[in-house]
């Protein structure tokens, strides 16, 4: 079994927010891949469900961001489920938009739901890193991360959801590359197919083949008795 967790913070007013991005990654599992109802449970929303043949329990945790790892503990404990069969999905500020890592184990990096899960669980479990960018100043991240994303956003927020819902299988079976290369699929432009050069032979020939005949019947017998 597997825990999937997203973090994000509870209700409508932050539910856009950057710092939401993982509450979407998870809501766009359970809408593709039919998972169950959300259902309260743990401090938090669960839907349980399957990927591939893995059975997946994904968690939305309801006790805000810097709480997130009560949630986390007791679901774990309930189900019996050990630090490395969780996956957090979470905000990013160190990557640009709509790039993704995957890590396991190791540091918080100040990110507030992340330090509660470490305090609550230890930090051997695994992470989807979402990038959304850094608004440049320290000063000026946390209203960043709680302010919604802009329009301009919405084409690589799209495109990143769905790479993570086409590769879900893939990580839920510890198929880490594979999942990566799902999301990027659906990331990383297409390079587009180079023109096939004319050969100079046939160049010539094209530049050689004299102009249509364009005068009239009339024109041509004028100048045939001149």
């Amino acid at each position: 079994m597997r825990l999937f967790v997203g973090l994000g913070n509870p209700g409508a007013k932050y539910a856009g927010n950057r710092h939401n991005i993982g509450f979407m990654a998870v809501d766009r599992i359970a809408a593709d891949h039919g998972f169950g109802p959300w259902k309260k449970a743990f401090k938090g929303l669960v839907a349980d469900g399957r990927l591939g043949d893995e059975r997946v329990l994904l968690l939305k945790p309801e006790t805000f961001m810097n709480l997130s790892g009560e949630a986390v503990q007791a679901a774990m404990a309930y189900h019996r489920i050990t630090p490395a069969q969780v996956i957090v999905f979470h905000d990013e500020l160190d990557l640009a938009p709509g790039k993704l890592r995957l890590k396991q184990g190791g540091g918080h990096a100040g990110h507030n739901g992340l330090r509660s899960i470490h305090g609550h669980v230890g930090e051997a479990y695994g992470r989807v890193r979402l990038g959304i960018g850094h608004p440049g100043h320290k000063d000026a991240v946390a209203a960043y991360v709680l302010h919604d994303f802009a329009k301009a956003d919405q084409e690589w927020l799209d495109d990143l959801l769905r790479g993570i819902s086409d590769g879900c299988a893939y990580l839920a079976s510890g198929e880490g590359a594979k999942f990566s290369n799902a999301v990027a699929l659906r990331t990383q432009p297409q390079a587009e197919p180079k023109p096939i050069p004319v050969p100079k032979s046939s160049q010539a020939t094209a530049d050689s083949t004299p102009p249509p005949d364009t005068r009239s019947l009339l024109q041509k017998l004028s100048e045939r008795f001149k």
